[in-house]
């Protein structure tokens, strides 16, 4: 007898015909026909040198050899099987490394947290915020959530939010903000690492030659809108990461123009990582968060101007059938 293992598939096609005496019910298990089935077995009967079966005419026996052979078989094979799902149980637990950004994670992501883990007890998130792109065949992390346009070469990339701009601001500048034209009677919040955002929207607006007073800048939209709400100035934004701050009358939109910068947020991951249990079950689950978003009621009149100026309306209008702004690639992850 060979020192070697003979062929996995016929030692399973044999485990399972000894199983049920039938090579018709080990097809069905195993998703082949019977002939396969007798092959298999006729394959392993040849590299063995002994019969395994008696072929009667309606019905199947194990000779003495294979009655030595399945009993064994059978453990190993409920061996392998059992610490197949022992590998899948644990990697729907444990830890789950995520990198993000700053405002993606502060004003979407940390407030919705406790769901998740609420249904999924057993995965620990690691949550961790850096500007950088994340080297996913060197550091220790399963996801990242990036900013820019989804074209990131060997990486799986899903869509989460489109990046809507509009003014955002506090209490303190809600009543003086009535036309876009008053932007130019108030101090504006830039990104540095996005200084684009307003050019966008003002360009939008009509506004291409307002004269910008007062200008401050952060290193990211979570601190521009936390400091729009303190009474910096205005701040400029996508509001659906910060519906909380809006329903909860601490931040207001004071025009309805919003205009796509042609960005979004991403959730990323290798291709080979996609169905992973514990990344997929991230996945699913922002993915219904971001759904359930969207069908949630719209926002309040009252944190809204009444009406936009004549300009301003024509302005969304042309927008809105245009379908995009003007705006640059940078690959940002910020």
């Amino acid at each position: 007898m060979p020192d070697r293992l003979p062929p996995l598939n016929a030692l399973r096609a044999f485990e399972a015909a000894g199983r049920y005496l039938s090579f018709t019910r080990a097809a069905g298990e195993l998703h082949v026909t019977p002939a396969a089935i007798s092959h298999q077995v006729k394959q392993l009967e040849d590299y063995l040198g002994a019969k395994l079966f008696r072929r009667l005419t309606r019905e199947l026996r194990l000779t003495e050899e294979g009655q030595a052979l399945l009993p064994g078989l059978r453990e190993a094979f409920e061996r392998m099987g059992q610490a197949v799902r022992q590998l899948t149980a644990r990697d729907t637990q444990g830890l789950l490394t995520v990198t993000t950004i700053t405002t993606f994670a502060l004003a979407w992501l940390v407030p919705r947290l406790p769901r998740f883990q609420a249904q999924y007890p057993d995965i620990e998130v690691r949550l961790m915020t850096a500007p950088r792109l994340v080297d996913f065949a060197r550091e220790d992390v399963d996801a990242a959530i990036r900013y820019g346009r989804g074209h990131w070469p060997g990486l799986r990339a899903d869509k989460l939010i489109e990046d809507m701009l509009t003014p955002l601001c506090g209490p303190a500048y809600r009543d003086r903000l009535r036309t876009p034209e008053d932007l130019r009677n108030v101090p504006l919040i830039d990104q540095y690492d996005d200084p684009t955002d307003w050019t966008i929207w003002l360009a939008a607006a009509g506004l291409k030659n307002l004269g910008r007073s007062g200008r401050a800048t952060f290193d990211s939209t979570r601190v521009s809108v936390q400091a729009a709400m303190d009474g910096l100035g205005v701040a400029i934004g996508a509001p659906a990461l910060f519906a909380g701050e809006i329903a909860a009358g601490r931040l207001f939109q004071p025009f309805p123009l919003v205009v796509p910068n042609d960005k979004a947020y991403w959730l990323v991951y290798p291709e080979a990582s996609a169905e992973r249990p514990k990344i997929k079950a991230f996945r699913d689950w922002t993915l219904a968060e971001i759904a359930a978003d969207a069908d949630a009621p719209p926002m309040p009149a009252a944190f809204r101007a009444d009406k936009p100026s004549g300009r301003a309306a024509a302005t969304s209008r042309r927008s809105a059938k245009a379908g995009h702004a003007p705006g640059r690639d940078d690959g940002s992850d910020d």
